[in-house]
């Protein structure tokens, strides 16, 4: 059996603004986007891509048109990068903001650092350290 790809829904307010940071600083291309109803709901969502290419798993921007934007985080969305201080920069120049510093990690192979999105969504950035292999 093969197994399944995967895909991580982000249920925000705004999918214009999220879909555009999490273009500014994961380098998530817009892979389509689709409006509809589902079980009577209006939605709007923005599909994003690595390169905006599906082959290497999704990332969506979910919005319910006509409820309140959502009260608790729900999702930790977890990014691996080759370059944790860049990706820093980014977080902090396209509006989102950490929730600490960086830390290092060996015992797990890794420097993380924690921040939010500017719609507070909260992300694990990691970086894995020489020699360790990501899972």
């Amino acid at each position: 059996m093969t197994a399944p790809s995967t895909f991580t829904k982000l249920i925000c307010r705004d999918e214009e603004a999220m879909a555009e940071y999490y273009g500014n600083v994961y380098g998530l291309g817009i892979v389509q986007r689709v409006q509809g109803e589902s079980d009577g709901e209006a939605f709007r969502e923005i599909i994003l891509a690595p390169g905006g290419d599906w082959t290497k798993g999704t990332l969506v921007m979910f919005n319910y048109v006509d409820r309140p934007a959502p009260r608790d985080q729900q999702v930790i969305l977890g990014f691996t990068v080759p370059d944790l201080d860049a990706l820093v920069e980014k977080i902090t120049a396209n509006g989102g903001k950490l929730k600490g510093p960086i830390r290092e990690e060996r015992e797990h192979g890794v420097r993380v650092v924690f921040s939010t999105d500017p719609e507070g969504a909260l992300c694990e950035n990691v970086q894995m350290l020489a020699g360790a292999h990501a899972a």
